[in-house]
């Protein structure tokens, strides 16, 4: 039985499909299916099954799947061992990192590692909140947000929270509320709306205001970008919501809290358990970790 094989095998559960598979690892489709035909010979079991115009794992492939990350956490803890043994905690880190997250976790985190031969490579991706998810195939480290009141769990990953960030209203300088440090969410579902899309955990906050009051938002404008939302506010086209940490002083708009409302978005780091085992991404993760310690510590106006 060789690691190869397992891990094969992992891509195809992971990936879903020869293509995928083929795509991510620089191989042809025909020369992974060669590789399972192989991994199919050298085990004498039946790997996969047609399925459709693809194809999928048996039950034994399946099987081995599954083992197959458990043989590589094991390999890496290992590893991992030996360098920290050996004081030679070193290596390239890739991060995917939601913009709005990053602006405020990557300075710290790269001031941290300053001294220490870490090379991180940041990649900003804006993406729907189980999208993350997904991404932690192909960067040894994610950060991802999500409204839920715990961080979920995916099989194979490591998820933990790094800092829970209230998202609060923005309004214009020049709002009738302007003189005011909170508003309810009665108040709130009166004005027009500028919000993410379906999908976004901003939207979520959105949809949670909207079943506590049993009203819908009147939504007349659907971006991303939390400059291009403040920016709107700022002419007046309508409130939203932004993060309390990246949303800086601006003398157009103004803050307030929203009441009787959960409004706190969990920022998440993802590793894949094999990945999280390097030395290197473990203590990428254990300074982010320290950071949203920090962060959530620190006293807010």
């Amino acid at each position: 039985m060789e690691l190869r094989h397992l891990t094969l095998l992992r891509e195809l559960r992971d990936r879903g499909s020869v293509a995928a598979v083929a795509a991510t690892t620089w191989r042809t489709p025909s020369a992974v299916s060669q590789q399972l035909r192989t991994a199919e010979r050298d085990l004498g079991v039946r790997l996969v099954e047609p399925a459709g115009r693809g194809l999928r794992l048996t039950d034994e492939g399946r099987l081995l799947a599954d083992a197959a990350l458990d043989v590589e956490t094991a390999l890496a803890r290992a590893q991992a061992r030996l360098d920290e043994f050996r004081d030679q905690v070193a290596g390239e880190v890739r991060v995917a990192a939601l913009p709005s997250a990053v602006e405020y976790l990557a300075p710290r985190l790269l001031q941290q590692l300053r001294d220490v031969p870490i090379e991180v490579r940041l990649d900003d991706v804006d993406v729907a909140e189980e999208d993350f998810v997904g991404l932690a195939d192909d960067y040894d480290v994610v950060i991802g947000h999500t409204m839920r009141a715990v961080a979920p769990r995916r099989r194979g990953l490591m998820i933990q929270e790094v800092v829970r960030e209230p998202l609060e209203i923005v309004i214009p300088v020049d709002h009738r509320w302007s003189g005011r440090r909170s508003i309810r969410p009665d108040e709130a579902i009166s004005e027009p709306w500028v919000t993410t899309p379906q999908g976004y955990p901003f939207r979520r906050l959105l949809e949670r205001i909207e079943r506590a009051t049993g009203r819908p938002a009147e939504i007349v404008q659907e971006v991303r970008d939390n400059r291009v939302v403040e920016a709107l506010v700022a002419s007046g086209v309508g409130i939203a919501l932004l993060p309390r940490f990246t949303t800086r002083p601006n003398p157009a708009v103004r803050l307030l809290r929203l009441r009787d409302v959960d409004s706190a978005r969990l920022v998440l780091v993802m590793a894949r358990r094999d990945r999280a085992q390097r030395a290197a991404v473990r203590r990428v993760i254990h300074e982010l970790g320290a950071i949203g310690a920090d962060l959530g510590a620190e006293p807010r106006t």
